[in-house]
């Protein structure tokens, strides 16, 4: 029996999707992203997953400097 090249590969995720830093827990606007981004997981919106990451990267809070 022949294998074909594709049945030699491992198969991994070219776009892997990872979370933004950790969110503050006391900020309500950050509570509401990390909600959102983990419903956009369950239905499989990897875009939407990514533009909560960004939301939550860039969300300011007082007192720190990014």
């Amino acid at each position: 029996m022949v294998w074909g090249l594709w049945q030699q590969a491992e198969q991994r995720d070219p776009f892997p999707v990872y979370d933004a830093d950790p969110a503050d827990p006391d900020c309500d606007v950050c509570v509401a992203l990390v909600a959102q981004r983990t419903e956009c997981y369950w239905l499989r919106d990897l875009s939407g997953a990514v533009d909560c990451n960004v939301e939550i990267r860039r969300h300011p809070h007082a007192g720190v400097y990014r």
